[in-house]
């Protein structure tokens, strides 16, 4: 009877195993969640700028140079952050560093003076966010996932897009409707209510809840936390500034920020109410920046796991440069068919940058990519902080942005080119010197 029974059991095709989402999957929500309730700040700038001139009587170059300190920092905390989440995880990180952005944003409130604007806005809310940036969005994807990083890297660089598309509409008509106050005071809010989820749901490692990281084929042990932060930071960079490639990828990338976060970011409303186009109005074409901009992003990290990442980037740059060039043909007091190609063009590539950089960064830079991806962010945010204040000089001695359009259309093309000739590392190759 018993020999039957085992041979029945024997016979019979074993249980399907029930399919689960990978936990990796889990984190990456919270984490688009988290990037989306802090991209609330992303929103303000070019919000900002025509009502606290009008309140204070500030010139655009001061105010320009408050959110250019902002964007700065936002790029030079970055690698200081991805060694700190070494060091310290994940989840404290990010928590104190949403809480930072929701005291700055706060205290903007009370300021009556422009160094106040420079300490809120500009130094608090920077380093806050700099803890936020895309180094976070990397240090998640690479310990959380071995297949699909490209994808990944798309969706969650797509997540800032995603708040934006969220927040600009509501905070321009809180702007209008009420004042720039309110509008502070939503930021604040949007930043803290995603600290408990994050304290309660974003796991540092994949170890933490004995799995694989997704499509690793071994366990990884979580590695022990790294001392010296600082340190770190500053020796990862000391050794990649040796390599060739570091300064090709950190050039492409601040002229990539020069042409999104530091000109159309900042300066796209102003120059559009220049011209008599409603805030609102041209507030909610950036809005639909965001909309395209999350499809092409996510497309990009598509691509970037099928094609070869230098010429994604140089056609990403070349496409670029060429609709800034249209961009002042364009402009004026009503939204028509020729501006809406425009937006929706520009859309798909305003941040589809990132997936082929950080891969590029990967390849180059293996087990130290977070870092020094941190370090080509930092490059990205000067060079956007450079137009930020540049370009509202110009305004100033100018009367109108234009000159800045086409600087930045022939920027990209430098860029264009400089992707192409970041060479290839061969397969066992030390990336530094």
């Amino acid at each position: 009877m018993t020999q039957t029974t085992e041979a029945a059991a024997v016979r019979q095709p074993p249980k399907p195993t029930r399919t689960r989402v990978h936990r990796a999957w889990f984190v990456a929500a919270v984490t688009f969640v988290t990037i989306i309730g802090a991209a609330a700040f992303r929103s303000v700038p070019g919000l900002l700028i025509d009502p606290l001139h009008d309140e204070f009587d500030w010139s655009r170059g001061t105010i320009g140079a408050a959110v250019s300190v902002n964007l700065a920092l936002y790029g030079l905390t970055a690698p200081f952050a991805a060694a700190l989440m070494d060091r310290f995880g994940i989840r404290r990180v990010v928590a104190v560093a949403l809480t930072v952005i929701a005291a700055g944003s706060w205290l903007t409130v009370w300021m009556t003076a422009a160094w106040q604007l420079m300490l809120c806005w500009g130094l608090l809310v920077g380093l806050g966010s700099g803890s936020m940036a895309l180094a976070f969005a990397a240090t998640v994807t690479n310990r959380w996932f071995t297949s699909r990083r490209g994808l990944v890297s798309g969706i969650l660089t797509a997540a800032s897009a995603s708040g934006q598309l969220i927040f600009l509409p509501l905070l321009s008509w809180i702007i209008e409707r009420y004042d720039w106050r309110p509008a502070a005071v939503t930021v604040a809010l949007a930043a803290l209510a995603v600290v408990p989820f994050v304290w309660l749901l974003l796991h540092d490692h994949p170890a933490d809840v004995g799995q694989k990281p997704y499509g690793a084929t071994e366990f990884v042990p979580k590695p022990p936390p790294v001392p010296g932060a600082a340190r770190r930071a500053v020796t990862v960079l000391l050794s990649a500034v040796r390599t060739g490639p570091f300064w090709l990828l950190a050039g492409t990338f601040a002229i990539c920020g020069a042409s999104t976060n530091g000109l159309i970011q900042t300066h796209f409303i102003p120059a559009a109410h220049d011209h008599h186009m409603p805030v609102q109005a041209a507030a909610s074409l950036l809005a639909v920046i965001g909309v395209f901009d999350v499809v092409g992003t996510i497309a990009s990290g598509w691509f970037t796991d099928r094609f070869e990442p230098r010429r994604l980037l140089a056609v990403y740059y070349a496409l670029r440069g060429v609709s800034l060039m249209f961009l002042p043909l364009l402009l004026g007091p009503a939204v028509h068919p020729p501006m809406i190609f425009f937006i929706v063009f520009y859309g798909l590539d305003w941040v589809a940058t990132v997936p082929p950089t950080l891969a590029l960064c990967r390849e180059q830079y293996g087990e130290d990519s977070a870092i020094v991806f941190g370090w080509v962010l930092a490059s990205h945010q000067v060079g956007a902080a450079l137009v930020a204040f540049l370009g509202g000089v110009a305004r100033d001695t100018f009367g109108s942005y234009d000159v800045v359009w086409y600087a930045s259309g022939a920027l990209c093309a430098a860029a264009a080119l400089m992707a192409l000739v970041i060479r290839r590392r061969a397969a066992g190759e030390v990336a530094v010197a």
